[in-house]
């Protein structure tokens, strides 16, 4: 791994990990870019996550802390508890399944990239443009059931090209959210899932000993992953103050899936 793939990784995952247009997706392509394709690439891209999740527990640190205090006094459990249920379909069926994932060419194809890409950039247009039937406030006003159905919807971001942030904020706006609450209940609930695959990634004897042959590499890409990460979540919280501004990273989504259809029958 070399000092430009090392920040493009970087780059590619701290942006794409936050702005719903599918971090994995995207993480795929600039993989066939760079003629990636080992386990070891794999691993390394596994291993970047740590930066995300730095820049979510510090851009959010006020908040997550508020919760946590919270629920250590015995002030309120509610967001806290649907946070729990929200990170569980995705963290069960993520645990008992990745090796089979891993192992299946179909999420590891371009094509299925390119149609889950299409196929919920479709979806974001379409929410952004119909009426809430029920608005929630914020977050804390958030039902079990409702939390639910997000957890469920977040079992899609398996697939690259889905998105986790995508599936969530689209998620959330269908059971009565706005854009902006959606989002940051999204990515609250992404905290549980990602310190779980950050462990996932340290526990194993093979992923220690690829850190210590690695590790400028992966310093320099979890680097470049938080701050992109950190301007990314501003980014995305300033942009979906308004609604309405959900469908623009669908039409993006649309555009990026026809032209990796083209670029795939073509090759």
């Amino acid at each position: 791994m070399g000092i430009f793939e090392a920040i493009i990784l970087g780059l590619t995952q701290g942006i794409t990990e936050f702005i719903p247009v599918s971090s994995s997706g995207h993480l795929e392509i600039v993989e066939k870019l760079l003629g990636g394709g080992a386990d070891s690439f794999h691993l390394f891209l596994e291993l970047i996550n740590i930066g995300t999740l730095l820049a979510l527990l510090i851009f959010f640190r006020k908040r997550i802390w508020g919760i946590l205090v919270d629920v250590f006094q015995k002030k309120n459990y509610r967001l806290a508890l649907n946070i729990l249920i929200t990170s569980i379909p995705a963290g069960i069926i993520g645990f008992l399944l990745s090796g089979f994932i891993e192992d299946q060419p179909f999420f590891s194809s371009m094509y299925t990239v390119a149609i889950a890409m299409g196929v919920v950039g479709v979806l974001m247009i379409i929410v952004d443009k119909l009426p809430q039937m029920s608005r929630l406030k914020n977050e804390n006003e958030l039902t079990k059931s409702r939390a639910l159905i997000i957890g469920l919807a977040q079992t899609f971001a398996l697939i690259p090209g889905v998105s986790r942030s995508g599936s969530t904020i689209v998620a959330g706006r269908l059971v009565g959210m706005n854009s902006e609450s959606a989002a940051e209940y999204s990515f609250l609930a992404s905290v549980p899932i990602m310190c779980g695959v950050v462990l996932k990634s340290l526990i194993s004897s093979s992923s220690r000993a690829y850190i210590a042959d690695n590790l400028g590499m992966l310093l320099l890409s979890n680097a470049v992953a938080f701050v992109s990460g950190m301007v990314a979540i501003g980014f995305i919280m300033k942009v979906l103050k308004k609604s309405d501004n959900l469908k623009y990273f669908g039409y993006y989504r649309v555009c990026l899936a026809l032209i990796v259809l083209i670029l795939v029958l073509l090759a």
